[in-house]
């Protein structure tokens, strides 16, 4: 005999789809991109960073080869960059550790 602990009872969820009002907003985005050394390369991310313009970080190695692309949202600014972002900030640590020269490209919003 089954007991009332055993009873499986059906739950109904109701699920509601909101999508985010679109406007005809245009933004645009400038490139830059500069040479670091690797020992410089923490902090100089950091300080982007906390400018908070920017879309997108991308680290090249001599010959433009993407090591790491960091995509960033408005929401990263601030105390964020210290503990969220602590696993890409060592990322970046390990790689001007290993190379001497790179190229950072970081794609800057505009407008909005």
């Amino acid at each position: 005999m089954d007991s009332p602990q055993d009873e499986v009872k059906p739950v109904e969820i109701e699920v509601t789809t909101v999508e985010p009002e679109t406007e005809d907003v245009k933004q645009k985005v400038r490139v830059e991109e500069f040479s670091i050394s690797g020992d410089a390369l923490v902090s100089k991310i950091k300080e982007l960073i906390h400018q908070g313009n920017i879309r997108r970080i991308t680290i090249k190695n001599e010959e433009g080869h993407t090591l790491i692309e960091i995509p960033l949202t408005i929401g990263v600014v601030g105390g964020v960059v210290g503990t969220a972002m602590f696993p890409i900030v060592a990322a970046i640590g390990a790689i001007g550790a290993l190379v001497a020269h790179l190229t950072i490209a970081i794609e800057k919003v505009e407008g909005s």
